[in-house]
């Protein structure tokens, strides 16, 4: 599709994933291996020429072969280029790839720590967020994201808790249930302003939570000596890394410091394994947990910004 002197259109296949990648990011590399699993297709990643020169792109991400589109986790635009283009490419791809009328998915952008304090990073950051405005997004949340390194000292056992394996689905949706009350996690927020609590735990666990690919013998439940449930961690994989994937404290229980001995159970579990290392993340603004990854021995390596349709 051609407007004016711009060319916009998906790449043909694998053979132009070299084009694809002129434009840096930080997931270049996982492209190749994620159309191989068939995460991503080649009609999902757009690309807008000015003649042979890559200007913009944009490619969407699937959770599992044969999904739909789940996010938006690449668009860039070439430093030359106006914010119209970026529109342009928006508009375009969307219209072609997405279903009539459906609430596109959630726009995900990794961005470097500090990147405020920057002024190359907070322009390309802040026109990015501009032109996911001009076509209706609006921002979710800024989030971090948090790495554990082989060698980091792990807090040792307190003694506070007991840890046991989880049980059955219908205990563990109840405890993620009981989590969801009070969260400081802008997405399940935003998931409770659409459906009951029980529902956001059910679909949270028969989604998300069942894609990850560690066995789930590495999840525990924490309790108290006596048997009361506390609160629970996931330790698992993602298709990429070794993550923390979910740390939840019951309500009752909160304000004791137990989440520091959660994340440091998940992080021993893992840790065992021989990792390269063990990823996270958090929101901003959910400060206690930022803290206790922190104090965890967890590094802020990187930043997300999440915008949203909905």
């Amino acid at each position: 599709m051609t407007q004016n002197d711009l060319t916009m259109r998906p790449i043909v296949g694998r053979e132009e994933l070299e084009l694809f990648c002129r434009l840096p990011y930080v997931l270049n590399d996982e492209l190749a291996d994620d159309l191989d699993s068939g995460r991503r297709r080649p009609e999902w990643m757009w690309i807008a020429l000015r003649g042979d020169r890559l200007v913009a792109r944009l490619a969407w991400w699937a959770r599992r072969k044969d999904d739909p589109p789940f996010l938006l986790d690449t668009f860039d635009l070439d430093d030359a280029e106006r914010l119209d283009t970026g529109v342009r490419l928006l508009e375009t791809a969307m219209a072609a790839t997405l279903p009539a009328g459906a609430v596109p998915p959630e726009y995900s952008r990794y961005v470097p720590p500090g990147w405020r304090d920057d002024s190359t990073s907070r322009r390309a950051v802040e026109d990015r967020m501009a032109v996911l405005e001009r076509v209706g997004a609006r921002l979710l949340v800024e989030r971090l994201r948090l790495e554990w390194r082989p060698g980091t000292p792990i807090p040792k056992p307190s003694g506070r808790l007991k840890f046991r394996p989880v049980g059955d689905r219908e205990e563990f949706v109840d405890l993620m249930t009981a989590v969801l009350d009070g969260t400081l996690d802008a997405h399940s927020r935003a998931d409770l302003d659409r459906s009951p609590a029980a529902q956001v735990a059910a679909e949270q666990y028969d989604g998300e939570l069942m894609d990850y690919k560690g066995p789930r013998d590495w999840w525990r439940i924490a309790t108290t000596p006596g048997g009361e449930p506390v609160g629970f961690v996931i330790p698992t994989w993602n298709s990429y890394n070794p993550i923390i994937a979910y740390i939840g404290v019951l309500p009752a229980h909160r304000g004791n410091g137990y989440i520091d001995d959660l994340l440091a159970e998940g992080t021993r579990i893992l840790a065992a394994q021989d990792v390269p290392r063990i990823r996270a993340s958090t929101d901003v603004g959910n400060v206690p947990m930022a803290q206790a990854f922190e104090r965890g021995g967890y590094v802020n390596f990187q930043g997300e910004i999440n915008m949203t349709w909905s």
